[in-house]
């Protein structure tokens, strides 16, 4: 990215949270579904990975599905961008009535066994409104992990935003941030990580909807390292205004195997859970980047470490 295109994206994204925000709610989904139906129809490269990805998780689509999932997908898409723009100005009370969470007994049980809990998430829906429901509704206060983008300074935007909303956020790349979670967790608090797509060259190899990708080993290797209860979280929207989610079963801890073997089982675990969600509401991953390992270029994919970090 030329550093042109670096300051171009960077005042779009601060012209989103400083404008959008601003709108009336009804302007702001209008303005979303518009700019979706937009970006669709010109077919770039993310609808295209955004289809080609919809096409595993629903082999059997034709090709009018698919279209229709890909339409679909992006107006959830920018469904969530308008919501993150506006997040900042919701009232605690819009937040708390933004999302409904089946089983939340799980959470909460988990939260009061005082071990610490690790909360991973594929990319669906509104992770970010997820994220202040559980500070605003729930008093939970957790640390998260936050990608390096370029520029800085819209690296700086995001973990201002985040940090907005009641997140502690830390710098995905430095070594430190691994450190920095575990401690959080043995003190009994809570960490939450978008875990279906692997940003290291440590991830761990899971079967994805019948075919070979890597997911972090993070959430696996600090219920290990820590005792912390690892739940798998799924969200959803549907033709109201409210946000749906699901907080499924706790991912044990195996009793025998390795280290490796262990995160591994675990890490399948995860992405089991996580594909469930994403096979009965597929319009709302939002996935636009290559994510099975048959899709990479082999020259520039980094190697697998199993079941390491």
């Amino acid at each position: 990215m030329s550093k042109t295109t670096e300051k171009l994206t960077d005042a779009l994204y601060g012209l989103g949270w400083g404008t959008v925000k601003k709108l009336p709610e009804p302007v702001a989904v209008r303005l979303g579904r518009t700019i979706a139906d937009i970006a669709w129809k010109k077919r770039g490269k993310g609808v295209q990975r955004l289809e080609a990805n919809y096409a595993r998780v629903v082999p059997d689509a034709s090709p009018e599905r698919l279209a229709e999932l890909s339409k679909a997908g992006m107006r959830s898409y920018m469904r969530y961008w308008m919501e993150s723009f506006r997040l900042p100005a919701w009232s605690e009370d819009r937040i708390r009535k933004g999302l409904v969470i089946k089983d939340v007994h799980r959470l909460t049980d988990a939260l009061a066994s005082d071990k610490g809990v690790v909360l991973a998430l594929p990319h669906l829906a509104n992770w970010d409104l997820a994220g202040a429901w559980l500070t605003t509704e729930m008093k939970t206060p957790f640390t998260t992990v936050q990608e390096r983008l370029k520029p800085e300074s819209l690296y700086d935007r995001f973990v201002a935003y985040r940090s907005s909303l009641g997140m502690e956020v830390l710098p995905h790349t430095g070594g430190s941030a691994f450190g920095i979670l575990a401690r959080r967790l043995r003190a009994g608090g809570a960490v939450c990580l978008v875990a279906d797509r692997d940003l290291s060259s440590s991830g761990v190899e899971v079967k994805f909807f019948g075919e070979t990708t890597r997911m972090p080993a993070g959430p696996a290797m600090l219920a290990q390292q820590t005792g912390a209860v690892l739940l798998p979280v799924t969200l959803w929207y549907d033709d109201t205004s409210v946000m749906k989610g699901r907080i499924h079963a706790p991912v044990e801890i195996p009793e025998t195997g390795t280290r490796p073997e262990k995160t591994s089982s675990m890490t399948q675990a995860l992405a089991d859970a996580f594909a469930t969600g994403i096979a009965d509401h597929p319009e709302d991953w939002h996935m636009l980047q290559r994510l099975w390992l048959a899709d990479l270029d082999p020259e520039k994919a980094p190697r697998p470490q199993k079941g390491t970090q």
